[in-house]
């Protein structure tokens, strides 16, 4: 199959310029170039037949400012003029259109037989690597796309629309894994890890244990500073991309006389001596996604495999599921697209009673558009989130607004498109009934909907109570 790869690339640098949309024609790489000056910026169009177009986008300050993932940086959005919260940058939609056709063309094909063996195909983990999906927002100095978190959860909305277990692999891949070493890791763990992350190697993120689940920081695994580095001994559940990873962050505590506040992130990759993986779940949905049980017995990792600060690791874990949870928000827009997208090209193109096609029928009608406005809403959750979060503002219970919102309309509108579609949306012929066994996992992880109400409500509380 020839590959329809487009690496893409953000048409901004170092803060100047937005990309343009050049040309209709079918992009296969877009790269920025050297900027010239203040008030251009070049980059080269590579189109399929190796031709290039070189175009450049003009830079005005007070319009439009570029939106960036980049670790700690601000971004003043005072100047921007309102726009559609769903609006997309032509970065963001060319990322939209290539993901959407990778979905379509190699991932759809596959979605059965993957749910049926309860495993993700290798070839398909290589060729997100190849397509760039994997390395999103890691600099292109390290061998990522260079692109902005919205990006990100676009990507990961489109993958769900075709299925839910790659998105949530890509998911934890780039908005947990990938962000932390961003955020937190020194420059040789970047140089070091971030161009495999990028490239050729799946990231796990280990918290979750037996007794700490949404209480995380009860957790049991400890570590034990040695004179070489530290041993880690305990053991993690519930952790998704465990199978295919070759990476993991894993949180421990380094001295529980300090409570949570001895809790610390760590490097392990597999193969580490004392690393095993105990089980591996049969699951209700997501059932390529691999979800298993980790031991480390006595695992001996190097100092410099300590991610950030010692007795730091709650505080990370908090910030990075906050960001995280805006995936997940996104995967779920994306299945219950997919499933309203599934479900409605049956009842209006393919089922006929009564003489006319089923989506004809007034009482059908009515539950089909009631169900896309709420995706409509859901999806607007989501984007908002994800520009709050890029342009440095609170959005910790946007975030638990969307993932608690998106994750319920997932479930109601998987669960209708099965009884719209009758018979055939009960059979594992088609995928109504799989994107409604995927949807249920939505409530469940990185924050279950109480927790995320508790926040939500804590929040709400804090802003009006009166002082």
């Amino acid at each position: 199959m020839s590959s329809i790869a487009r690496v893409l690339r953000p048409a901004v640098r170092r803060g100047h310029g937005v990309a343009t949309r050049v040309s209709s024609a079918s992009p296969r790489c877009i790269r920025p170039s050297t900027t010239l000056n203040s008030q251009h910026i070049y980059y080269v169009l590579r189109l399929q037949g190796g031709a290039s177009i070189i175009r450049y986008a003009n830079h005005n300050p007070h319009r439009l400012r570029p939106l960036s993932a980049t670790p700690s940086r601000h971004t003043d959005i005072s100047g921007i003029p309102p726009t559609p919260i769903t609006h997309l940058s032509e970065t963001e939609a060319a990322m939209q259109d290539a993901v959407s056709k990778f979905a379509s063309e190699v991932i759809l094909p596959k979605v059965r037989e993957m749910d049926e063996a309860e495993q993700m195909d290798p070839a398909l983990v290589e060729q997100l690597f190849e397509q760039g999906f994997m390395g999103v927002e890691i600099p292109e100095e390290y061998g990522g796309a260079g692109m902005n978190f919205t990006s990100a959860i676009i990507g990961i909305e489109e993958l769900a629309r075709a299925d839910p277990s790659v998105s949530v692999m890509v998911d934890v891949h780039n908005t947990l894994v990938n962000t932390a070493l961003l955020k937190w890791g020194t420059n040789n763990i970047k140089k070091k890890f971030l161009p495999r992350l990028a490239t050729n190697t799946v990231g796990s993120f280990c918290l979750s244990e037996p007794v700490s689940g949404s209480d995380a920081f009860k957790l049991a695994t400890k570590a034990t500073e040695t004179s070489d580095g530290f041993k880690i001994s305990g053991g993690k559940m519930w952790i998704t991309n465990a199978m295919e990873a070759g990476f993991f962050i894993v949180f421990a505590n380094l001295d529980p006389s300090k409570g949570h506040r001895g809790i610390t992130a760590f490097l392990i990759e597999k193969g580490m001596k004392g690393f095993g993986i105990a089980k591996k779940e049969k699951k209700l949905g997501i059932k390529a996604s691999s979800t298993c049980v980790l031991t480390f017995d006595d695992v001996e990792i190097p100092k410099e495999n300590l991610l950030g600060e010692r007795g730091e690791g709650y505080k990370y874990a908090i910030g990075i599921l906050n960001e995280g949870r805006i995936g997940i928000a996104a995967q779920m827009t994306g299945l219950a697209l997919g499933a309203w997208e599934n479900a409605v090209k049956y009842v209006w193109n393919d089922r006929k009673q009564f003489g006319q096609f089923v989506g004809e029928f007034q009482g059908m009608q009515h539950q089909i558009a009631q169900s896309y406005t709420e995706i409509a809403a859901a999806r607007a959750l989501v984007y908002n989130a994800a520009r709050k979060k890029e342009a440095g503002e609170d959005f910790v219970q946007d975030a638990a607004m969307a993932k608690l919102f998106a994750s319920q309309v997932a479930d109601r509108v998987s669960g209708l498109a099965v009884e719209w579609m009758g018979g055939m949306g009960f059979v594992r012929e088609g995928l109504a009934e799989k994107f409604w066994r995927d949807s249920k996992i939505g409530a469940i992880y990185e924050g279950t909907s109480n927790i995320q109400l508790n926040t939500i409500a804590k929040l709400l509380q804090k802003e009006y109570t009166q002082k």
